[in-house]
């Protein structure tokens, strides 16, 4: 059995690993020739919208996936016609784009911060006017760890804000004085079986994930279960599904999803029976989906920019290290540690220690 896969990053990197012990296949297509995933498995070099390599994709795949939300859902269309596609292309359609995507949330009876349509600096301080300070500026697309975001603290910041999205189409989001940021992982088989793992609590600095925990028996799982189960049916979906949240009080509010696998549940690689990337892989070919139980405490911390001594990190109790192959870069995913422990003690101990390695890491 072959997995096609659009994109060969991360994300790709892991899924093909999951993969590997059930005997797939990967072939990926991506534009980059030294895409971390290229090693694992054979990589057709072009861009997204190649015909020829489209064609090649679908011909020589059983089924197709994507790692990222910013494919063209036009190419999943083309694919489709051709061969399995998931998850659905209408779910990149209503990711892709802010506006969309936050209508969707209120369709389904899911609340969501107040916002306003942006396409021009005169929409932007109507809508402030009603939305109030602070709030913050986003791009409709293509935007993901913080970037095309500023944050709006006074009338002072709008000009620079607008002149930063570039005149790009836009919205403007009221802010929402939350308690934590928490994030939900599901998938859902072809045959339509789901199953949710664990709410992951979340830390977040410049817009982009730092630590993800994983939050057994939260209070508040069962009604971020209760809206990821909306967006699955309404999507008719397939594959493993991120849905993250703001809580307010004892109130969990939609800031977006992503219809793939998620750094919030690198956890799940160690810390899970099944990782997020083994049930996406089974939910894709209508397998039958695995336990999504968490395996004592467990977290995943990410490295940003720079990489600590590898001898460091694995002297730490119950640290997993995950290298990506990638060079560091300020700003730049280039690997993740998780940590699981039998008791909070110990598990506490270890992730102090990764933090501050990861930390370092950062300001180097």
């Amino acid at each position: 059995m072959k997995v096609g896969i659009l994109g060969a990053g991360q994300l790709a990197r892991m899924i093909a690993l999951a993969g590997y012990p059930l005997g797939l296949d990967f072939i990926f297509l991506d534009p980059s020739v030294d895409a971390c995933a290229n090693t694992l498995g054979e990589h057709l070099s072009g861009d997204y919208n190649d015909p020829a390599l489209l064609a090649e994709l679908a011909e020589r795949a059983d089924v197709v996936t994507y790692e990222f939300e910013n494919v063209p859902a036009d190419v999943a269309k083309f694919l489709a016609e051709h061969t399995k596609v998931y998850p659905p292309a209408k779910a990149l359609e209503v990711a892709q784009d802010r506006w969309v995507e936050k209508n969707f949330f209120l369709e389904l009876g899911i609340p969501t911060p107040k916002f306003a349509l942006v396409d021009s600096f005169e929409d932007l301080t109507r809508a402030m006017s009603t939305l109030g300070y602070p709030a913050i500026l986003k791009t409709r697309s293509q935007g993901y760890d913080g970037k095309g975001q500023s944050v709006l603290k006074s009338a002072a910041d709008l000009q620079a804000a607008w002149d930063l999205v570039q005149g790009l189409p836009s919205i403007v989001e009221g802010f929402v004085p939350f308690s934590r940021e928490v994030s939900i992982i599901a998938a859902r088989s072809v045959s339509g079986s789901v199953t949710f793992y664990p709410l992951s609590e979340n830390l977040h600095k410049g817009g982009i994930l730092r630590v993800a925990e994983c939050c057994a028996n939260d209070l508040m799982q069962k009604q971020a279960e209760d809206y990821i189960s909306r967006l699955l049916q309404a999507l008719d979906y397939v594959g493993v599904m991120a849905l993250e949240l703001f809580q307010v009080d004892g109130e969990l509010i939609a800031n977006e999803f992503a219809p793939r696998v998620h750094n919030s549940g690198h956890w799940t690689i160690e810390g899970s029976e099944t990782s997020q990337f083994e049930n996406h892989l089974r939910a894709i070919l209508d397998l039958p989906l695995g336990s999504t139980a968490a395996v004592g405490k467990a977290a995943m911390v990410n490295f940003i920019g720079g990489l600590p001594d590898s001898k460091d990190v694995l002297a730490i109790d119950g640290a997993h290290l995950h290298l990506y192959g990638k060079s560091p870069r300020k700003g730049r995913k280039v690997a993740h540690v998780t940590v699981r422990a039998a008791n909070a003690e110990s598990y506490q101990n270890s992730l102090e220690k990764l933090e501050h390695l990861a930390n370092q890491a950062d300001d180097s």
